[in-house]
């Protein structure tokens, strides 16, 4: 039988979970998903985990578990907060959730469970050098893998532009509430990429979030000397990233 972990993402809208075949990284259960609690505080979040857990089936289980935190996460505490509650700032998120399941987790990033998930098992496997993932959603998640290996807590979206962080501008969400077409919204992305491309020298570009399922609408448009592809996990991302680094 195929090695498996459980992996639980955590997300500003939803909480989802499945497990995972480790062997060839896709889900060997339905894709489990519960709103996230109103306010998104410690104690809800994981009242809600301990739920889609049960719903999973999987709440006795002895397979590995890895959770996906929109957070930087440094040796288990969390260090930013978004689109969650201000108390995860300096919080010992990953012993919360270890006494509050009654097991031992690995607790990660989401941008960097998703670069895992691609590095090991999508767009960026095999991948030489370094890869650089972001996550074009409500922000801009991202993740350094250098031949495979992550280089966590990388905030490319908070990158100053004009004052600001510069996922206002650019991310999925800047498109949506604009109403840019893809050319227009195709120039800020150029703009962002070009100035990553600048700083870093990537190998590779991958690109993930809810509009990783458009790629032909807008990765034409950019102009870079580094390949850009789109992601291959989408949706499932975080969860078999998790799940992948519970069971290193």
């Amino acid at each position: 039988m195929a090695q498996q972990a459980i992996g639980v993402d955590i997300g500003g809208t939803g909480i989802k979970a499945g497990i995972v075949n480790l062997e060839h990284g896709t889900l060997d259960s339905d894709r489990v998903r519960v709103d996230t609690p109103k306010g998104a505080r410690p104690a809800d979040v994981l009242d809600t985990v301990r739920e889609v857990l049960d719903t999973l089936g999987v709440t006795g289980s002895q397979l590995p578990l890895g959770v996906a935190f929109p957070a930087i996460v440094k040796r288990g505490r969390t260090l930013s907060a978004a689109n969650i509650a201000q108390d995860w700032v300096g919080f010992e998120a990953e012993k919360f959730f270890e006494e509050g399941l009654g097991r031992h987790i690995a607790f990660v990033n989401d941008a960097d469970a998703a670069g895992v998930a691609e590095a090991r098992h999508g767009a960026a496997r095999d991948a030489m050098g370094l890869t650089i993932l972001t996550t074009l959603g409500t922000g801009i998640g991202s993740a350094f893998l250098y031949d495979g290996v992550l280089v966590p807590n990388t905030e490319l979206g908070h990158i100053k532009r004009e004052g600001e962080s510069i996922e206002k501008w650019t991310a999925y969400s800047a498109m949506e509430r604009e109403s840019l077409s893809w050319e227009a919204w195709g120039e800020r992305l150029q703009e962002f990429y070009s100035q990553i491309e600048f700083l870093f020298s990537p190998d590779l570009f991958v690109v993930g979030g809810g509009v990783s399922k458009h790629p032909e609408k807008f990765l034409p448009l950019l102009e870079l000397n580094t390949p850009i592809v789109a992601a291959v996990h989408r949706n499932a991302a975080g969860i078999i990233g998790a799940a992948s680094l519970a069971a290193d």
